[in-house]
């Protein structure tokens, strides 16, 4: 017994020092895969599409944000070495303003390009899964600009980053593990403000933060020539894209954000593509200007915001600062299916009303103004003896019946009672006619970001109602069919 016991001990070690090494070359996996969520497969629809558009599952990835849009979309490397779009998911929460993130706490989403490596991608992450963008990069940096833990994670709440709902996390996730164990030892997230497009570009031509927008631009017009994740580097607190040896210099490159640029070059293929695009796009840009395409209106106190298909399932959801935040078309939207489970705690963005915007209240029946005598239909001639004899003495009025009550002046709108334009047009429909008349035309109501009532911090409470009227969001479209927990 004595005898065997060192040989025991020398096997275990032996063991051992087997699984170390095993575990050592398996770390990415262990780290990306270490729980069931995190190791949820790739669902079969997305594996049948990466087949149709001639992809491997485990070819890179490539990530681009656009905060407007309220779009993520995730490319995939084809088989010829080019970059073509998998999917586009609809972002269900993003807060602060369009703009850079500047400092800690400001409740901005980063804007720029990002590098993820796996040891960013987190499979404990309190919001379901996520995955760290890794600001401050370099340029962020050099700008002393701060900040940190900005994520695209699930659970559809956002203070700084970019939030899905848990099961679009799962298959970014999955789409992102697969990538790294296929080899990809990183991959790029690009964030932009939004789709850098000649009309947008026109539309945001006054913003401070232009001078920025028009620096990324560069590199999305890289991406968008080439199909090709572009090289991103900086020097002299700037992006530069895709650079490379300059002629005749015998070494490459040495970048660093805060020093001044080295001499380096661009492919002239790239280079000529890139200023040929610009060119087009500003002249594009310029004719919209001239055509008198309106500045977009700045941010007057909404944070952030949420692409239309997540909004059209809150009661009062709006989509903020994203596409669409007037509203237009989110009740069609209400009746489709959401992209995964909308937490019951979601927040929506809140719009900040200034009394030039508050929409108009309400106002009961027995208070609308009489008709004019042009809008009455004309009186009967055979109204009868008495009919006729008190309207000679001046016992009937002209203009009103007789059951109408004398017009009073309209209540000041309070706002406390805000309602939305289309909640405006059915109390008003649904109210009791106290007269024979049509009422004076009502200007048409046209709804905008601020038409939408500020929800509460809280749960979401049963929509207001009406007497007599609808109610605002249909009853059970939200508790019964995404009141689900995550």
């Amino acid at each position: 017994m004595i005898s065997r016991l060192p040989v025991r001990l020398l096997v275990t070690s032996a063991a051992l020092a087997a699984s170390v090494m095993l575990a050592g070359c398996n770390t990415d996996e262990i780290s990306l895969a270490s729980n069931a969520k995190a190791n949820q497969p790739v669902p079969p629809r997305l594996i049948q599409a990466m087949t149709e558009k001639n992809m491997d599952l485990n070819s890179p990835i490539l990530v681009r944000i656009f905060k407007q849009e309220a779009e993520l979309e995730v490319w995939k490397q084809d088989r010829d070495g080019r970059f073509a779009l998998l999917k586009t998911y609809p972002i269900c929460r993003w807060s602060g303003d369009l703009g850079p993130k500047i400092r800690e706490g400001d409740r901005q989403a980063p804007e720029g390009f990002y590098t993820i490596t796996p040891a960013q991608m987190n499979p404990q992450s309190s919001f379901y899964l996520a995955f760290n963008t890794g600001y401050p990069n370099a340029f962020d940096s050099a700008l002393g600009r701060t900040g940190s833990q900005l994520m695209v994670h699930g659970d559809c709440s956002s203070r700084g980053c970019y939030a899905m709902t848990d099961e679009q996390i799962s298959e970014i996730y999955s789409l992102g593990r697969e990538s790294f164990f296929g080899g990809q030892r990183a991959f790029q997230l690009q964030a932009f403000p939004f789709k850098m497009t000649p009309i947008n570009m026109a539309k945001h031509r006054n913003n401070p933060h232009m001078p920025f927008w028009r620096m990324i631009k560069e590199g999305y017009d890289h991406f968008e020539v080439t199909r090709q994740e572009p090289k991103v580097d900086f020097c002299e607190k700037k992006y530069v894209f895709d650079a490379m040896r300059a002629p005749n210099a015998k070494s490459e490159p040495v970048f660093n954000a805060s020093a001044k640029c080295p001499a380096y070059a661009i492919p002239e293929d790239v280079a000529d593509a890139v200023r040929e695009k610009q060119q087009h796009d500003q002249a594009e840009t310029n004719k919209l200007i001239s055509r008198g395409t309106p500045v977009a209106r700045m941010n007057t106190g909404i944070d952030g915001g949420m692409h239309r298909v997540f909004a059209a399932k809150l009661p009062d959801g709006n989509t903020g600062l994203s596409e669409g935040g007037d509203g237009q078309g989110l009740s069609l939207l209400a009746i489709s299916r959401a992209p995964g489970t909308i937490p019951s705690h979601v927040n929506p963005p809140k719009p900040k009303l200034t009394p030039e915007e508050e929409p108009v209240v309400a106002v009961p029946a027995t208070r609308v103004a009489a008709a004019t005598p042009a809008q009455q239909p004309a009186q009967s001639s055979s109204g009868g003896f008495f009919s006729d004899l008190a309207r000679k003495v001046g016992l009937g009025g002209s203009d009103t019946t007789a059951s109408a009550p004398p017009p009073a002046p309209a209540a000041k709108p309070k706002s406390e009672s805000k309602l939305s334009p289309p909640s405006v047009v059915r109390a008003l429909a649904a109210a009791p006619k106290q007269v024979a008349a049509k009422p004076a035309a009502t200007p048409a109501l046209k709804p905008s970001v601020s038409d939408a009532p500020a929800p509460a911090a809280a749960a979401p409470a049963p929509a207001a109602t009406i007497a007599g009227a609808q109610p605002v969001v249909p009853a059970n479209s939200f508790e019964s069919r995404f009141g689900a927990m995550k």
